[in-house]
């Protein structure tokens, strides 16, 4: 086994490899990060994402329109409650740097910005209306989680952690969930896992306790009775669209959404309860 932590995309990544001498596996892996990095962070002033986001429309290289393209479909299909025109709203809530230089306090933030803006496609060509921005953090990571599975796959089974979103290729992979009363491990094999959570990415204005989840209707951190949930799904970039869908549901919505679609899910409440749904017992 050979395995490989290194940062990108403002979290912790691991790699790791069921094989011997899988350097080159490995430096191809980590490759993928870095260079989506460059290509979707909305902190880089030179990223695509960014050159969108300023200028309103982009002809775009083949992974921006992809990951848009998802994010806007994740967006369909969630009824809204996953939306990649939060940006704005993230911002305005405080969250406007990299989490490492977001001030743990602060006066009051600005006014919750709604998301919902129109976002097109015609061929390679994306273009947002007058005022909207678009953030990619979550379905990015899930994205470039896939990615970078593909070569390290080539030396064998595999597994890419980034941040809590998991890719998987082949293999029995034994993972450790975090639940109200201790640790809950769950087998992936060739599939993935995402966690969303308002937990950990936390920072104060004017006296509240802000986070990175927004609710798109409000355009405020959501408050939702969900601390944490985490899905198993067949792919990173579905089991982020569908963690943050389902915080956003709230207990009993999540666990009945999970149920409904034979989704596994681990879903911590703020009352201290840990639910399982989708099939988990």
């Amino acid at each position: 086994m050979e395995r490989r932590t290194f940062r990108a995309m403002g979290t912790d990544i691991e790699l790791l490899v069921a094989a011997d001498s899988a350097g080159d596996a490995l430096d191809a892996a980590e490759g993928e990060f870095h260079r989506l990095e460059a290509l979707l962070s909305r902190f880089r002033d030179d990223s695509e994402l960014s050159q969108l986001n300023r200028d309103g429309s982009i002809d775009a290289g083949p992974d921006l329109l992809r990951v848009v393209q998802l994010a806007l479909d994740a967006r369909e299909r969630t009824g809204g409650r996953f939306d990649p025109t939060v940006h704005d709203a993230v911002v305005a809530a405080g969250y406007d740097r990299t989490f490492d230089d977001v001030p743990a306090d602060g006066g009051a933030g600005r006014a919750a910005v709604p998301a919902g803006g129109d976002v097109r496609i015609d061929g390679s060509r994306i273009e947002l209306d007058r005022g909207v921005r678009i953030d990619l953090g979550g379905i990015g990571k899930g994205y470039a989680a896939e990615r970078a599975a593909e070569p390290l796959a080539i030396a064998g089974p595999c597994l890419v952690s980034a941040g809590g979103d998991i890719a998987t290729r082949a293999g029995r992979w034994p993972v450790g969930v975090e639940t109200a009363g201790g640790t809950l491990t769950l087998e992936l094999s060739g599939s993935a896992l995402a966690t969303s959570g308002r937990d950990r990415r936390t920072w104060r204005r004017g006296g509240r306790t802000m986070h990175h989840l927004i609710d798109p209707r409000t355009g405020a951190p959501a408050d939702s009775d969900v601390v944490r949930i985490t899905v198993v799904a067949p792919d990173a970039v579905d089991a982020e669209v569908l963690a943050t869908s389902f915080f956003l549901a709230g207990m009993d919505g999540a666990a009945a959404e999970a149920d409904a679609a034979g989704v596994p899910a681990v879903i911590v409440g703020a009352d201290g309860r840990t639910r399982l749904a989708g099939g988990l017992a």
